[in-house]
């Protein structure tokens, strides 16, 4: 951390693109307060332990195009060590400073009547540390009294480390934490809220 105004400099600079360029396309705007990306991890085989992001931003344009950005410094784990960790040796935050999660969102669930929920797949698409993947995920969606639309994952999404090449950065992890193991395959879940246009 020898370039620490170099490395504020450029995160703060990769973060306003990204939200300059979700603001332009937010006809539905993600709320972030009631908002939550949450992912489990597992060590010594026996211990699981839930992490979420705190800052979360995005949206869903008039045509159906939804993006989310997580900031990755903002990864929470409820131990500051771990935090600081995961930011340096895992996700590598300098580099790589948010995770974007996009989606084709079909035009009839942006239309539900209010208090009608939908079952259906959704195909996810995550760039993350320079890698982007796809998943198909189960969601609901629920259009909410005050008019938002609530998307939650029913069924958690298993991401991989090696596919996005973090497994490096677990083994890292163990290594400076003195585990035995950490897992490389984590469930990861959430719900999002979007506030609609207008």
């Amino acid at each position: 951390m020898k370039l620490l105004s170099k490395t504020v400099t450029t995160l703060a600079g990769a973060l306003l693109l990204l939200t300059s360029s979700l603001g332009a396309l937010a006809d539905w705007e993600l709320d972030g307060q009631r908002s939550t990306v949450q992912f489990m991890s597992v060590k010594n085989a026996s211990v699981a332990e839930l992490h979420h992001f705190r800052a979360l931003t995005g949206g869903i344009s008039d045509t159906g195009a939804a993006q989310v950005a997580l900031d990755l410094d903002s990864v929470e784990t409820l131990v500051p060590i771990r935090n600081q960790r995961m930011r340096e040796l895992l996700f590598e935050t300098v580099r790589f400073p948010a995770a974007m999660l996009r989606a084709e969102v079909p035009p009839s669930l942006t239309k539900l009547p209010v208090g009608e929920t939908r079952d259906t797949s959704i195909e996810v698409e995550v760039d993350l540390h320079g890698t982007t993947q796809s998943y198909l995920a189960e969601v609901l969606v629920t259009r909410l009294n005050d008019g938002g639309l609530q998307v939650v994952i029913s069924e958690p999404i298993v991401v991989k480390a090696a596919d996005f090449g973090l497994d490096g950065g677990i083994e890292i992890l163990r290594e400076v934490a003195g585990l035995k193991s950490i897992s490389t395959a984590v469930p990861v879940s959430g719900q999002l809220v979007f506030t609609p246009p207008g």
